[in-house]
Parts: structure tokens; sequence; C-alpha cells
């Protein structure tokens, strides 16, 4: 794939992002705003994913692993 190529693809993506979000009948202030909003709670998805995953799948083996009979649990 040559350079061309991926940057019309990448311009193809945000076309497909402008017109799946309506952004593109916002106006310039809206669509930062818009944007702004949709990073920040992607932002907060991924850390809050980062932070709880772990514990949980952490919980659920130690749980699990007590119905089955297993009693070693991971540690920390």
């Amino acid at each position: 794939m040559d350079l061309r190529r991926v940057k019309e693809y990448f311009s193809w993506l945000y076309y497909q992002y402008q017109i799946i979000s309506c952004c593109a009948v916002l106006e310039p202030w809206e669509r930062s705003m818009f944007n702004t909003i949709l990073l920040t709670i992607i932002a907060m998805v991924v850390y809050t994913a980062y932070v709880f995953i772990p514990i949980h799948i952490r919980l659920a083996w130690e749980f699990f692993s007590k119905i089955c009979g297993y009693h070693s649990t991971i540690s920390n």
C-alpha cells in the first residue's frame, strides 16, 4: 500500500465518521464540542476498563475456583 492509498483510506474513514455521527451538518464550534465530548467519553471508558477489568477477572476467577473446588487463588 502506498502512502496515497493510506491517506485516501483515512479520508474515507473520516467521511464515514462524519456521516454516521451527523457531524457534517454541525457548525465548526458544535463539531469541536461534539468531538471533545466523544473523545472524553471514550477515554473514560478505556481508562475504566484498564483499571477495573483485571479486578473483576480476578474476583470471577476466585469465585469460580471455589465453586469448582480449586482453592488456589491468584496473588496480587
